[in-house]
């Protein structure tokens, strides 16, 4: 099935509130835990931090860890704002405005990145990749997990039901526009090389997540 690109940037209010409303915290909870296990800590980069869910479960399971969180939608960032502010964590989270293909930051700044279902929404992901791979530091850990296309209409379709059939229709719609934006595990080994990322990974999670990872202990200067 080929790949049919949505918008980059998820920038109505509409669209911000319909994505915050739907229940990703299993997911969020298995993505940051894989962050941990690959040895993820200290200065923390979320790349596509959207409504700030992900960043403010880090640092409720870590105490020892701050997050910034760049994201390209204003929509999206004053939800995460909303939701920081109410977090007992809140003070080790800070959200800004960044486009993830030209990350405004050093060389080398962060101890890890991490960004979680951002990447279908990027039409070309060896910028991005790139720039996630710049700003980490030599020896950091990396997690960017996102879906993979099925291979079929008829699969999207299985896995719409399976995951969303409960979701209001405007979820639904997003989740299957999702699948098919996203990469296949094959794309993304691809875009990976191309972007220069050593010791990197691509495993898949779940029937409808992959992961590119290297564990803080693989990692190299790349």
């Amino acid at each position: 099935m080929e790949r049919v690109l949505e918008p980059e940037v998820m920038d109505t209010a509409e669209e911000a509130e319909t994505y915050d409303a739907m229940d990703h915290s299993e997911v969020n909870h298995a993505f940051v835990q894989r962050f941990l296990e690959l040895g993820g800590g200290g200065r923390v980069l979320d790349v596509g931090c959207g409504p700030g869910h992900v960043p403010l479960l880090l640092v409720a399971l870590d105490p020892a860890v701050e997050v910034v969180g760049v994201d390209l939608s204003r929509e999206m960032l004053r939800i995460a704002e909303e939701h920081r502010a109410v977090s007992p964590h809140g003070g080790r989270v800070s959200f800004q405005l960044g486009d993830a293909k030209a990350l405004p930051f050093p060389d080398a700044s962060f101890d890890a990145v991490m960004s979680n279902t951002i990447l279908h929404h990027v039409p070309d992901p060896v910028p991005f990749l790139r720039e996630c791979g710049r700003v980490v530091r030599p020896g950091g850990a990396l997690l960017v997990r996102d879906l993979f296309r099925p291979a079929s209409e008829a699969e999207v379709d299985a896995l719409v039901a399976r995951h969303a059939a409960a979701a209001p229709p405007r979820a639904r719609e997003l989740f299957r526009a999702s699948l098919c934006a996203a990469l296949t595990p094959e794309e993304l080994r691809e875009a990976a090389r191309e972007a220069g990322l050593a010791e990197v990974e691509v495993v898949i999670d779940t029937d409808r997540h992959m992961s590119l990872q290297r564990s803080a202990s693989d990692a190299s200067t790349g």
